[in-house]
């Protein structure tokens, strides 16, 4: 899948990822391959995402908003 994970000032990645833990307003959760389409606010806490090579980063976070569809993640964080 395709993670984008942008701030106001620019972006600090964008590329294909196989997995993606984000800080939800209820819990943390993943976001696979073929995820259902959803939309949620994010609250202060770590984004994490392993990318094909195995290779796991992290992203401090003091919120935001993730939008999943057709595969894409895109991240705005704050």
């Amino acid at each position: 899948m395709t993670l984008e994970i942008i701030s106001a000032e620019k972006i600090l990645f964008q590329g294909e990822a196989v997995a993606v833990k984000l800080p939800g307003e209820l819990g943390s959760f993943t976001v696979l391959n073929n995820h259902a389409s959803l939309i949620s606010a994010l609250v202060p806490g770590k984004v994490e995402y392993r990318t094909s090579d195995n290779a796991v980063h992290d992203i401090d976070v003091k919120g935001g908003l993730v939008d999943v569809d057709n595969n894409v993640v895109s991240v705005c964080i704050y």
